[in-house]
């Protein structure tokens, strides 16, 4: 949430949310609130983020601290900031890493008190997916963020490199549960996630032919395909451990 918050700020400042933003309604740029009342909410959110982290300090150790404050200091860092990672072709590599590794494994491991070898492996396919939604993201904005000087990897490298990488990070994320299977670190029930194959394919076939705001679709049906795929990879985990 922090990241959302300070995104709809900066961006408004940075004039990359204009009144010809092809995505959902920010609040700032349309004046629903001022970036005032919005800087507020993220210094609560952040406040809030440290009181639980007390808690998982005092259960996991330093390292809970250590993933807190890297965590909190990119959300801000995606869009402010002296270098806003956002804006210099980061972004990708921002999501990846704390969707996806700190994410996961820091979960398993203020439970697990360490990193499990089926953790590591999940947290690429969930990062793998939570990047695709940025992609599809930046696919849209191409045009816009170009004339704002935001230089995400759309930007940088053009269409078709965006959807190079989209497809490239899909097969990420279907790859993985086989590769959990057959190195021995779960059960066939792993393999539940490839049920929302055809819905991959869907979201690769429609940011192929879609533009501007009908990839609003596509982003909504992105997001799904990780909730559906995210759950069903730690379902299939999980059946595999209670077999064993």
């Amino acid at each position: 949430m922090t990241a959302n918050l300070a995104n709809d700020v900066f961006d408004s400042e940075k004039g990359a949310d204009t009144p010809e933003r092809l995505g959902p309604t920010r609040v700032v740029q349309s004046g629903l609130l001022s970036a005032r009342a919005v800087r507020i909410g993220v210094i609560v959110v952040l406040l809030l983020a440290l009181l639980d982290g007390i808690y998982l300090t005092s259960v996991a150790g330093v390292a809970v601290v250590v993933m807190g404050l890297a965590s909190m200091a990119s959300a801000v860092a995606y869009t402010g900031g002296p270098y806003p990672l956002g804006y210099h072709g980061l972004g990708e590599v921002f999501v990846l890493v704390f969707f996806g590794w700190v994410g996961v494994c820091g979960t398993a491991f203020v439970q697990a008190l360490h990193v499990p070898h089926t953790a590591w492996w999940a947290a690429g396919a969930v990062g793998a997916l939570t990047t695709t939604i940025l992609v599809v993201n930046n696919l849209r904005d191409r045009e816009t963020d170009a004339k704002a000087g935001k230089r995400t990897l759309a930007v940088l490298l053009g269409r078709r490199a965006a959807l190079v990488e989209l497809g490239l990070l899909l097969l990420v994320a279907f790859v993985i549960p086989v590769v959990l299977l057959l190195r021995g670190h779960a059960s066939v029930w792993v393999l539940l996630p490839l049920i929302t194959l055809p819905v991959a394919v869907q979201v690769m076939v429609r940011a192929t032919l879609d533009t501007g705001r009908t990839l609003n679709r596509v982003l909504v049906r992105t997001a799904l395909l990780l909730l559906a795929h995210g759950f069903l990879l730690a379902l299939g985990i999980g059946m595999g451990t209670e077999a064993a």
